[in-house]
């Protein structure tokens, strides 16, 4: 199972500590975005990196619409890496929609994650009575719609809008070469599971230790969300950054260790 899984899902370890850290990425992203805020913990850490099926440099010949048709596909590919490499107790970061996707799968096998650290999180996208996502379905059809059409124009449209940064900043350009260098019909599939999830119902069963990393200006999941989460998840503190836009991690990526280690050493 272990070769398996490392080549199914790209995984990377490298690092010193005992205890594991797993970086997850979100949508239209691979473990590349990571580059410069995973290192920074290699000293006290044991760091995997990893690519869910459909994206990076996975087998893409194991993708299926059937397994990946919800979240919960992707929860299994954690856990899949969890257990391939014996894990348990560990720390998931998880951007975007991996948070609900670490979430899930912490609540499916308690044990493997101890703590949570969400960046940019949403459990909902959609705006409803009572609720507010940040996109209408509307938006969200047209979206999907773009990347059928021409996926590149939708990347180009996409990045600077992901980042909060003008669409000719060399951090947007190299976003938008990172969703272009997707599947374009894999990606579809994975944005339209990604935009039309609702995982609320779950976040009353979160256990787990949780960070809630909220930037100031964030296009995709905006501040009320991030605030909502707070107050559904029982075990969670939240952080406001002075980071602006969805990729923190990309754009701010020291201020986002600081925020990781500063909780991670309470």
């Amino acid at each position: 199972m272990y070769n398996d899984i490392v080549e199914r899902n790209n995984v990377k370890v490298f690092g010193e500590g005992q205890k594991t850290i797993l970086f997850a990425h979100g949508f239209g992203c691979d473990q590349s975005v990571w580059r410069d805020v995973a290192p920074a913990f290699s000293t006290d850490y044991r760091v995997v990196l990893f690519d869910y099926v459909g994206s990076g440099n996975s087998d893409k010949s194991r993708y299926s619409t059937e397994r990946y048709d919800s979240l919960n596909g992707y929860a299994q590919d954690v856990i899949d890496v969890c257990d391939a490499l014996e894990l348990e107790n560990i720390v998931f970061v998880g951007h975007s929609v991996s948070s609900m996707i670490g979430a899930l799968a912490s609540i499916e096998r308690p044990g493997i994650i101890e703590k949570l650290i969400m960046i940019g999180p949403s459990p909902h996208y959609l705006n409803e009575p009572g609720y507010v996502g940040g996109f209408d379905k509307s938006d969200v059809d047209a979206l999907l719609d773009m990347m059928e059409i021409n996926y590149r124009e939708w990347a180009k449209y996409l990045a600077p809008v992901v980042m909060g940064e003008d669409s000719d900043s060399t951090i947007t350009k190299n976003f938008e070469n990172t969703l272009c260098s997707n599947d374009p019909v894999i990606s579809r599939k994975f944005a339209e599971v990604t935009f039309t999830s609702d995982s609320r119902d779950i976040l009353g069963e979160i256990t787990s230790p949780t960070l809630i990393l909220q930037t100031q200006f964030d296009a995709i999941a905006p501040v009320a969300v991030g605030e909502y989460l707070h107050t559904k998840i029982t075990t969670s503190e939240f952080v406001l950054m002075e980071a602006t836009g969805h990729n923190p991690h990309l754009s701010y990526p020291e201020e986002t260790v600081t925020c990781i280690k500063a909780y991670l050493t309470k």
